[in-house]
């Protein structure tokens, strides 16, 4: 496979998606972005591939960590809190997961990834209904 093929088309795509989107969908492409890694990370780490794994946990904990650098704290109230928490908590498991070469903490990482962006799809649908 012609991974740079690969990553120039998605950076095409992924250039498309950003254009217009609003922040909501903004955050959508970074939990699709997300949960993509993370499979990578997963891929790796089964494959004994574990520099390869490394990096892949670092963008995880990097987009992880720009989610809540964006949350608005002064307006958000407790939701936000708890949201930012929840982002620390998922970098955290990331981490340690890596670290002891644990596929179960990637995978807890994963269903609580899928259960948010669950909820941003929510709010998505709100914004286009009003």
């Amino acid at each position: 496979m012609d991974y740079q093929a690969f990553r120039d088309y998605h950076a095409i795509n992924l250039e498309a998606q950003t254009a217009t989107a609003s922040p909501v969908q903004l955050v959508l492409v970074l939990f699709d972005g997300l949960i993509d890694e993370l499979a990578r990370a997963r891929g790796h780490m089964e494959g004994r591939r574990y520099e390869q794994k490394g990096e892949s946990i670092t963008r995880c904990i990097n987009i992880l960590n720009g989610l809540s650098s964006a949350l608005d704290f002064e307006s958000g109230g407790e939701v936000v809190s708890n949201l930012a928490r929840l982002y620390d908590y998922c970098a955290y498991r990331l981490y340690d997961g890596s670290a002891r070469l644990d596929v179960a903490a990637l995978d807890e990482v994963a269903g609580l990834l899928h259960t948010l962006k669950g909820g941003w799809m929510g709010v998505l649908e709100q914004h286009e209904a009003a």
